[in-house]
């Protein structure tokens, strides 16, 4: 066997695979695996901006620093339409209501374009402001605010490519946007250096060089992802005529996309609060903070990844009224997720010093990073229990299920412990509320999955026939198309 023949066989296409039928462990797998790739291509944009910006000064790479915080509540407020979306088009598609599906896609790309807008020309005023606000200054202040406004303007590209994403899994389709983004990311990375430094015929442009590259790059892959949903060949297809906006229909796009936007902003806000705390300490413990969460950032991709997988397996089996099959599916995906994390955990805690050392040369944040990833690491496997649930809840259409734990594990429980732990403990003390803190939302997640309330949603349903259950959280969701 070639090895292009071994490297097809991992990925198999929406047509191949059988969601709401058949084993779950093969259809999960195949679902998982592009969006694993597809996160990594997303790490390798970030890692693209900060190694060029390394190489052209100290205070870029500064400025990003402060950028990158800003960027992510950008997405996170927008992200629950594209939750909406994904988990409307997942339900509609294994109810097998093509139509349905296919005008849920083109009011969600609508309203995602209309608000990003507005979002973005908000915050291009604001930048400047928030940077100050939590603790950009100096001669960092300046190219800060000039990333993120060329970024905030671009957000309409940013969120319609999130948008894409999100509408061609919750068709069964992840290997479409994988390539789209590998495509993108290669653009980027080639970009980046000839914008920043101003090489040939480019204008030497720093900071705003990076973010003008990323802008660029996304907004020709949303213009990729809009032209493959326009034709219909993959995925899901979107329609002209059904993109213009419904008002009717953005209210059962709100009711779904604010507790999951709450669910993001919730994980955004509580990295930037988590920052304020960490900065009372020296900047040796800043830098091992900052390093440890890029590196859970990529441990957890696994756990996201199965997140976003079950998501799309509970939406249509829902919609085919097969809950049984769904709650087999997320019991599935939490133990698999565990055991992969686990595992990780084991290795981050053996390598935590040689982990920390790709990163700094400095003895002093090379220990305490490894403090950090050490306190955590055993924990890792429960975080994966808390996105596998959370996925399931969200497929399910509970999404304020999912931002409640989300909110629980965040803000209840881990910024509380953290700030007290600071006082008496140290260091240590934050990175000990984020172990406290997995294992109790973990547990939360699991037991509020077994009351089975989940089983209640589906959005398929007309007005009046729902059971009542996510009636009082969705409201009625009358189908748009029967007007």
């Amino acid at each position: 066997m070639s090895i292009r023949q071994r490297l097809s066989g991992l990925f198999v296409g929406q047509e191949e695979l059988e969601l709401t039928s058949g084993p779950i462990a093969r259809p999960l797998f195949y679902l998982s695996l592009p969006i694993v790739i597809t996160n990594l291509l997303q790490v390798t944009y970030n890692l693209a901006d900060t190694f060029w910006l390394g190489q052209y000064s100290t205070v870029a790479l500064a400025a990003i620093t402060f950028g990158f915080p800003l960027v992510f509540l950008l997405i996170s407020l927008g992200m629950g339409l594209s939750v909406a979306g994904s988990v409307m088009v997942a339900q509609y598609t294994g109810a097998e209501e093509t139509d349905e599906a296919e005008y849920a896609a083109s009011q969600t790309i609508t309203f995602a374009l209309l608000f990003s807008a507005l979002l973005g020309l908000a915050g291009f005023f604001l930048v400047e402001d928030f940077l100050a606000l939590i603790g950009a200054s100096g001669a960092v202040l300046p190219p800060a605010t000039d990333y993120m406004e060329v970024v905030t303007l671009g957000l309409p590209f940013m969120f319609g490519f999130i948008v894409f994403i999100a509408l061609m899994r919750g068709s069964g389709d992840t290997i479409t946007p994988m390539l789209v983004m590998l495509g993108t990311v290669i653009l980027n990375v080639a970009l980046d250096p000839f914008l920043i430094f101003g090489w040939g015929p480019f204008p030497e442009l720093g900071v705003q060089g990076a973010a003008i590259a990323t802008v660029f790059s996304r907004g020709l892959a949303m213009a990729v992802g809009v032209g493959i949903m326009v034709q219909g060949r993959r995925g899901i297809q979107i329609n002209v005529r059904d993109m213009v906006p419904d008002l009717s229909y953005a209210r059962r796009l709100l009711r779904i996309g604010i507790p999951a936007s709450v669910e993001g902003t919730g994980r955004a806000v509580s990295v930037n609060l988590l920052l304020v705390i960490v900065a009372t300490f020296s900047v040796t413990v800043e830098a091992a903070f900052g390093v440890g969460i890029r590196v859970f950032s990529t441990i957890f991709m696994p756990a996201i990844a199965v997140d976003r997988g079950v998501e799309t397996m509970t939406g249509q089996n829902i919609g085919a009224d097969k809950p049984d099959r769904a709650a087999t599916a997320n019991h599935f995906a939490a133990k698999a997720s565990f055991v992969i994390l686990a595992a990780l955990g084991v290795v981050t805690f053996v390598a935590a010093p040689a982990i920390m050392g790709l990163f700094s040369d400095n003895p002093a944040v090379i220990g305490e990073g490894a403090n950090f990833l050490r306190i955590v690491a055993p924990t890792f496997g429960f975080m994966g229990v808390t996105r596998a649930y959370s996925g399931g809840f969200r497929g399910a259409g509970k999404v304020l299920t999912a931002a409640a734990i989300t909110v629980l594990m965040l803000g209840l429980i881990r910024l509380p412990i953290a700030w007290f732990g600071a006082q008496i403990y140290g260091p240590s003390g934050i990175w000990a509320s984020f172990a406290i803190s997995n294992v109790l939302a973990a547990v939360v997640a699991y037991l509020w999955f077994r009351r089975g309330t989940w089983r209640e949603s589906d959005l398929t349903e007309d007005e009046g026939e729902g059971e009542g259950g996510e009636e009082s959280e969705l409201g009625s969701p009358a189908a748009a198309t029967d007007d």
